[in-house]
């Protein structure tokens, strides 16, 4: 299944160019042109779903060992000293294509890039009320 006019699905089929690093039956993978890091990468369902909660359970597990596969890649062939993985679901947490995949970002000592969230200690009463709602 693809939608004619999502980028992602354009690239999957060839109608787009990339530059395409590894790739499987239900995958692919591709060099990010607006990269956080030198290396950033998309692994890309092949099946188009618009975000983290319509990807058929198979095509998460695959996108999830593609990523796997080319974090092990960024050590052994970039020197990265670390890995993010990042999927944003929704505009309101990032997302700008809407066409699950998820960046795998080499990370090196020094690199420049921080992240807007600096964790600090929350207010204990108030995870424990979510956690309940959650459960």
């Amino acid at each position: 299944m693809s939608d004619p006019n999502c980028l992602f699905c354009k690239i999957v089929a060839g109608e787009l160019p990339s530059q395409t690093i590894d790739q499987d039956e239900r995958t692919i993978t591709f060099m990010d042109i607006n990269p956080a890091t030198r290396g950033n990468a998309l692994v890309v369902s092949r099946r188009h779903a618009k975000d983290l909660l319509e990807v058929e359970p198979d095509d998460l597990a695959a996108t999830i060992h593609g990523a796997q596969r080319l974090a092990r890649r960024f050590k052994h062939s970039l020197g990265a000293d670390g890995v993010n993985l990042l999927n944003s679901c929704g505009a309101d947490a990032w997302q700008t294509v809407f066409h699950f995949h998820i960046h795998v970002i080499p990370r090196y000592a020094g690199d420049p890039l921080r992240l807007p969230w600096v964790p600090a200690l929350g207010d204990l009463s108030e995870i424990a009320a979510t956690a309940e709602l959650l459960r």
